[in-house]
C-alpha cells in the first residue's frame, strides 16, 4: 500500500494543474484580499496627503487627530505594512497551488493566519486611536472633515476584511491537518508467483482402476473390453461357389 496523505492538504488540492485566472479572482479569499488592499491605501493615502496642516499657534504641520503624530504615524505604519502584505499574500496564493511540498505549504498558511489575526487587532486599536483623538480634537473646521472621516471609516472596515481573513486562514489550516492526519492508501497489485492463475492450475490425471470381487469364480471373470468378433486368419470360412 502506497501512503498518498498530505499531497492535496493546505489548499492545494489541484497542485501541478493550470492557473486559472478567472477563478482565482471570484474566490472569496482572493477578493477580501483585494478589499483590504484598498482600504489600506485609502487609510495611509488621507493621511499622508491631508492629515497634516498647519495650526494658527504653530508653523508646523500637526496630525489632524488633535494634533497627535503619534496617532497619524501609527495608521500610516499600519496601512503601508498591511498594503504590501496584501500585495504578498496574493502573490502567494497564486503560488501556492503549484506547490508538491506538504510543509512549505503549512508555513504560508500559518503566516497569513498569524499576519491577519494581529493585523486584525492593530487595525482595532487603531480605529479606536484615531476615534478618541478625533472626539477631542477642538478646532474641527480647520481641519479636513473627510479625509480624517473617511480615514475613520476605513480602518474600521479594515477590522472586519481582516477578520474575513483570519477566518478562511484558520479554515484552511484547519483542512490542512485533517487531510494530513487521514492518510489515503492504495492497492497495490497481487504479485503471482506461479507460472499458472490460481484457477487455471494444472491437475494431475490418476487413472481409474477396477478389481473384481475376491468371491467370483475365475470362469466367470471376463477382462475388460474383450472383442467376441471372430479373427481375421480363421481358416474355416469357405467362399461361395457358383
Amino acid at each position: 500500500m502506497a501512503e498518498n496523505g498530505g499531497a492535496s492538504a493546505y489548499g492545494a488540492a489541484l497542485a501541478g494543474g493550470g492557473f486559472d485566472f478567472y477563478k482565482f479572482i471570484r474566490q472569496p479569499q482572493t477578493i477580501v484580499r483585494v478589499l483590504s488592499w484598498v482600504f489600506a491605501l485609502v487609510v495611509f493615502a488621507c493621511i499622508t496627503t491631508e492629515g497634516y496642516v498647519n495650526p494658527p499657534s504653530s508653523a508646523q504641520a500637526k496630525c489632524i487627530f488633535n494634533q497627535s503624530d503619534s496617532a497619524c504615524q501609527y495608521a500610516v505604519g499600519i496601512g503601508v505594512i498591511a498594503f504590501l502584505a496584501c500585495v504578498g499574500f496574493l502573490m502567494l496564493d497564486v503560488y501556492i497551488p503549484f506547490m508538491s511540498n506538504a510543509q512549505d505549504r503549512k508555513y504560508i498558511v500559518m503566516a497569513d493566519l498569524g499576519f491577519s489575526g494581529a493585523w486584525t487587532f492593530l487595525w482595532f486599536v487603531c480605529f479606536c486611536v484615531l476615534t478618541s483623538q478625533w472626539s477631542h480634537t477642538l478646532d474641527v473646521i480647520a481641519f479636513p472633515e473627510d479625509a480624517a472621516r473617511a480615514t475613520i471609516a476605513f480602518s474600521f472596515f479594515s477590522i472586519a476584511t481582516w477578520g474575513i481573513l483570519t477566518y478562511f486562514a484558520l479554515g484552511r489550516f484547519r483542512r490542512g491537518v485533517d487531510d494530513v492526519s487521514i492518510p489515503t492508501y492504495t492497492e497495490t497489485a497481487p504479485e503471482i508467483h506461479t507460472p499458472y492463475p490460481p484457477t487455471y492450475a494444472p491437475t494431475t490425471y490418476t487413472p481409474t482402476t477396477y478389481t473384481y470381487p475376491s468371491n467370483v469364480p475365475e470362469s466367470q471373470k471376463q477382462p475388460p473390453f474383450t472383442s467376441n468378433l471372430p479373427p481375421q486368419s480363421d481358416t474355416s470360412y469357405l467362399p461361395p461357389k457358383y
